[in-house]
């Protein structure tokens, strides 16, 4: 049996009709059919700013300050947009995309273990660093990330670019969030390719965050922490 597979374009990501209607209906206020793409330039514009703000603030008390205001600032555009679950990747995926997913990321954390042995290095190269207890708050994180990556980011670029440049726009705002660390940048403008292109594809945020965490701690465990710094970007990175 084939297995389909269903592309959004711009007008199935935005939520509405190609229709000529005067507004388009939100949640929280109306804005114009005409100023849509502006709206939207806006969202994405406010909410990268304001992470950025949060990763490169010198002092704690106003990266968390700025951290906070850029989670509600998401929140408060989500929930004016009045997207669909399917649309944010909500929904339950396909059986096949899911496999999908789960099998090309598992073997892609075996081959990183294979390829750290082979060349000599110790697994896990920080013995006391990533802690047991903090796989599950990480894992938790990497969900946060790929709602904010996918169903913010992606979804706004996707109305604004098209499905398929959406997937190298997105995935690039990823990886610069990432700067200034070498590894993490690397990795995540890969890794970025690759869980926007499933989006796009399958449209589920579930099997992208788990494998998002597998990926993460396997980089953890199998690369020094003289090279990760802790897995810190933005001001942390060159503090630690």
């Amino acid at each position: 049996m084939a297995v389909q597979t269903k592309t959004f374009d711009a007008a199935d990501a935005a939520g509405v009709a190609r229709v000529r209607a005067p507004n388009v209906r939100l949640r929280v206020f109306d804005v114009p059919l005409d100023y849509r793409r502006s709206f939207t330039w806006l969202q994405l514009i406010v909410g990268y700013v304001l992470m950025e703000r949060a990763l490169w603030s010198s002092r704690l008390a106003f990266r968390n300050d700025w951290a906070l205001a850029a989670v509600v600032a998401v929140f408060v555009f989500v929930l004016a947009d009045r997207p669909s679950l399917r649309r944010m990747g909500l929904s339950l995926p396909s059986d096949f995309g899911a496999s999908l997913v789960l099998a090309v990321s598992f073997a892609t954390a075996v081959f990183l273990v294979f390829v750290v042995r082979w060349a000599g290095g110790a697994i896990p190269a920080n013995p006391t660093w990533p802690q047991l207890h903090m796989v599950w708050q990480y894992i938790v994180w990497a969900l946060v990330q790929e709602f904010m990556l996918q169903s913010f980011f992606f979804t706004r670029c996707e109305e604004l670019f098209g499905s398929s440049p959406a997937v190298w726009i997105a995935a690039t705002l990823f990886a610069a969030a990432h700067l200034p660390s070498p590894i993490l940048t690397t990795f995540t403008l890969i890794g970025g390719l690759f869980f926007c292109e499933m989006f796009r594809r399958y449209r589920s945020i579930y099997p992208i965050g788990i494998v998002h965490a597998v990926l993460g701690l396997t980089i953890a465990v199998t690369l020094p922490d003289s090279l990760l710094h802790n897995m810190r970007v933005g001001i942390g990175f060159l503090q630690y």
